[in-house]
């Protein structure tokens, strides 16, 4: 372990890591990202999935990290509608994986499981919340049936040891919605650099990226446009929601979803990546795509604000207008559209994966000198 993430003073290295996540969206391809970086600090680390079967390119990708073992699971995740009982008998999983690995610290990627007993210390990772969501989404409370899940996030972030956010906003969310007045330390999300810095040549194209079945990524503004643009639009994403329901655009390409390798491709190809969201708690999708040279045109909430305020376009997600003329403009502009293109790549070197990892290195040794100290004192 490389000195300098606060392991004095007598608290032990960490060098086993307990994960969880989920493959249905950003938490997998961040949480493989931290694995692999955290590997390359001779950090082992078990990742602990949850939410459903895994793609076979999800399995593949994390067979291809150093140091990684991959426990699977198919127990529905604390959000989903009737979860409790589920996230009750994950939660025992869990605790098993714990007692036979003996990690030095177990990450939880939610909110209930970081009340669990678990012998190590606890970091919750807030990456979003149901009642947030619905306050930005859909402009109104969670509806009485997720009161359970709001408790249960409440005690989660009352019973882990540290609790991360992503972003600023994030942060400020759980503060509101939860009436939690502990620290929270935001530590955004990171990618690893490009293997080819320099951007090539573009084509007539926007890309979108995101669940679509999600009203958050609201897909939906951009397919109301689409017939309105000089160019064509794609959509990379998952249509069909959890519960079996389906959202489908049908005035853009739809392109399903895509393993990490093709949407590489796509995000190299396209001129321009827009997604008008109105709920993105940090939106790794947006930094990939600005790592790729692509010009932005964002939803204009706090988040995307915070992360891209003067490297992206913003539009509200509500004004459909004002987006079909933003894109319109930057399309029939390349000089306009690669200078956007290039400040969004220059705004991207702040979200390197190097110093996500470096913030959680720091965040875990702060952790486990926590608890040491805690077993002194007994």
């Amino acid at each position: 372990m490389p000195d300098g993430h606060g392991f004095g003073g007598g608290a032990p290295p960490v060098t086993k890591v307990l994960m969880t996540a989920d493959g249905l969206g950003g938490v997998w391809d961040y949480a493989l990202t931290l694995a692999r970086m955290l590997g390359r600090h001779g950090i082992r680390v078990t990742l602990a999935a949850l939410g459903g079967p895994l793609a076979g390119d999800q399995r593949a990708a994390a067979a291809g990290i150093f140091g990684l073992s991959l426990a699977e699971s198919d127990w529905a995740l604390e959000w989903m509608p009737g979860s409790g009982d589920q996230v009750e008998r994950s939660g025992r999983w869990l605790l098993d994986l714990e007692r036979r690995l003996a990690p030095d610290l177990v990450q939880v990627n939610g909110y209930a499981h970081a009340t669990l007993p678990f012998r190590a210390p606890v970091l919750c990772v807030a990456h979003s919340c149901v009642r947030s969501w619905f306050a930005d989404v859909l402009g109104r409370p969670a509806p009485d049936g997720y009161d359970g899940y709001g408790d249960a996030v409440g005690r989660g972030l009352a019973a882990a040891g540290l609790v991360v956010a992503p972003s600023r906003a994030m942060a400020a969310a759980l503060r509101r919605h939860y009436g939690t007045g502990r620290e929270i330390l935001v530590i955004p999300n990171g990618v690893e650099a490009a293997a080819d810095p320099a951007p090539g040549r573009k084509d007539d194209l926007i890309l979108s990226v995101g669940r679509v079945w999600d009203e958050a990524k609201n897909i939906a503004a951009l397919d109301a446009v689409a017939d309105g643009l000089g160019s064509p639009v794609a959509v990379a994403g998952n249509c069909c929601h959890p519960d079996g329901s389906e959202r489908r655009p049908s005035r853009v390409a739809m392109l399903g979803r895509l393993p990490r390798r093709d949407l590489a491709d796509w995000y190299a190809r396209a001129a321009v990546f827009c997604l008008p969201a109105r709920y993105e708690p940090f939106g790794l999708a947006v930094l990939e795509a600005a790592q790729a040279g692509c010009a932005l045109v964002l939803g204009d909430i706090p988040s995307l604000r915070e992360n891209w305020n003067g490297a992206a376009r913003f539009v509200h997600p509500d004004d459909r207008a004002g987006l079909k003329r933003t894109l319109n403009g930057l399309m029939s502009d390349p000089a306009r559209r690669a200078d956007l293109a290039e400040a969004a790549r220059i705004r991207a070197r702040r979200f390197s994966a190097g110093a996500m990892t470096d913030a959680y290195l720091d965040a875990y040794a702060r952790l486990v000198a926590a608890g040491s100290r805690r077993l002194a004192a007994e």
